[in-house]
């Protein structure tokens, strides 16, 4: 009888394990900076400064190195506003604070991928807005071909959150 009863907590203990390792499907993921790899280009992320992640309406959870590759891989894949749940950059100023990507300002800064845009919280004289941002770093390459969008399919969503 003691077998059973140890038999049955160790079933419980194991079913329970896959529940700690889920990551919450809302809000940032932690990056394995050495490890994680960017979805758009295959590199390794390596810069917290530059990180940006992108949750989808199905809650998968995308990692870029740079948020120019970011915003070239939600176009290249035609994804409207819609389509995306949650949009996060690191802020460039400090690498340790998550900012809702479309509402961050950016400034030029050198980047892992040379798209030149760090995000910060605050804007300056110096800083664009998300939407100036992505006109400046999406590549014609990239650029949806879909009428999916009312802007003639690229992914568009205001800095305002109107």
């Amino acid at each position: 009888m003691r077998w059973l009863a140890s038999a049955l907590e160790i079933s419980l203990i194991l079913g329970m394990l896959p529940l700690a390792g889920c990551d919450s499907d809302t809000g940032p993921a932690d990056v394995k900076f050495g490890r994680d790899v960017c979805e758009m280009c295959g590199m390794i992320i390596s810069d917290p400064r530059f990180v940006t992640e992108v949750r989808l309406g199905d809650r998968s959870l995308h990692k870029f190195d740079d948020v120019g590759d970011a915003v070239n891989w939600l176009s290249a894949g035609c994804k409207v506003a819609d389509d995306i749940k949650e949009f996060w950059v690191m802020d460039s100023a400090n690498g340790k604070t998550w900012l809702d990507a479309r509402r961050a300002f950016y400034r030029h800064a050198e980047t892992p991928m040379n798209y030149g845009f760090g995000a910060v919280a605050t804007q300056t004289p110096e800083t664009v807005t998300f939407a100036e941002m992505r006109e400046q770093v999406l590549r014609p390459q990239n650029a949806c071909k879909s009428p999916r969008a009312a802007d003639g399919g690229h992914y568009h969503h205001s800095n305002t959150g109107h």
